[in-house]
């Protein structure tokens, strides 16, 4: 089954949507910024490509 992430516009908004998905029987789950956050950087990670490498010296130099 897919998830929908919702984002209200303001806390009006955030309480109507939670009250309307309690009445329809539909179970919801709140998030913080960082979970969000955390979800992106998530699917970026999975879309990296993998197969190139890189060396130790070229990471120390963007690290400088």
């Amino acid at each position: 089954m897919k998830a929908m992430v919702i984002t209200p516009k303001n806390q009006g908004e955030f309480k109507f949507i939670n009250d309307l998905l309690k009445k329809l029987g539909i179970s919801s789950a709140t998030m913080t910024v960082e979970e969000l956050e955390d979800i992106g950087l998530s699917k970026l990670l999975k879309s990296a490509d993998r197969a190139k490498k890189a060396s130790k010296k070229s990471i120390m130099q963007k690290l400088k």
